[in-house]
């Protein structure tokens, strides 16, 4: 998404566990082709990629246990609208001095 909103900032990091669609071939062509790089856990090793990780357990808590959806289509829109309106505009992370990560980016760039 970030690719095609043209919206990439030079030095972008592509956080991932290793699952298939992030070791395909075509998605590190992608990567290289935008010049994001690749940041990959290795096998077994959740710490390589901690804040992926931690994103993942908190969309599947937050989100996705318990919950069923009828369509694909449902599943990618509620995911959608978890991360875009909800995760990174209202959620408040300690991390980040418990501002969302878009008021965080905001005061860090001004």
């Amino acid at each position: 998404m970030a690719i095609k909103n043209g919206c990439l900032k030079s030095g972008l990091i592509h956080h991932s566990d290793r699952g298939v669609q992030y070791a395909s071939n075509e998605f590190r062509a992608l990567l290289k082709a935008n010049e994001i790089q690749c940041s990959m856990s290795r096998k077994g090793d959740c710490w390589d990629n901690a804040v992926a990780e931690s994103f993942f357990h908190t969309l599947k808590v937050e989100l996705i246990h318990g919950k069923t959806y009828n369509t694909r289509q449902e599943a990618k829109t509620a995911i959608f609208e978890y991360i875009e309106v909800f995760y990174n505009r209202q959620r408040r992370h300690s991390y980040l001095g418990y501002l969302s990560p878009d008021e965080y980016e905001k005061k860090n760039v001004a």
